[in-house]
């Protein structure tokens, strides 16, 4: 969707947010984004100054998360849920969701499944394994 430019795929969170805050009409992928930057109050002083935080490089060794991997990592569970691809994933958000009490916890729970996967596939140079993923999502059901 956005690439393998990392500016861009920030803009395009800067633009939304920036879209949302002014009252413009939203495209649906940007109303997806204000959704997701909306909960995550923490981000909202980053989101307010795109010059200062685009360039900005965050190093998971030192305990940073990254937010815009973050939102995107929402962004990929909420795509995820539209398309019900994996088909599975619905039953299981929704037992994650009353298990937790939390339709966030249960996207968080998810994530951690997802990039996961994507480690894993990555590191083995293989294909995204979708059983494995389900199979990691069930255990926290």
């Amino acid at each position: 969707m956005f690439g393998q430019d990392r500016n861009a795929m920030r803009q395009v969170f800067f633009n939304a947010w920036k879209k949302s805050q002014d009252k413009d009409v939203l495209e649906p992928l940007e109303a997806l984004i204000v959704g997701i930057i909306e909960r995550h109050s923490e981000y909202h002083v980053l989101m307010n100054n795109p010059a200062q935080h685009m360039d900005k490089d965050y190093d998971p060794s030192t305990g940073e998360t990254n937010p815009f991997l973050h939102m995107a990592m929402h962004l990929a569970v909420t795509e995820q849920l539209h398309s019900q691809r994996p088909q599975a994933l619905t039953g299981l958000y929704q037992q994650l969701a009353t298990k937790f009490g939390d339709s966030h916890q249960a996207e968080h729970q998810i994530m951690e499944c997802l990039s996961e996967s994507i480690w894993q596939a990555q590191r083995n140079q293989q294909d995204f394994n979708e059983g494995r993923y389900l199979d990691c999502i069930k255990s926290k059901t």
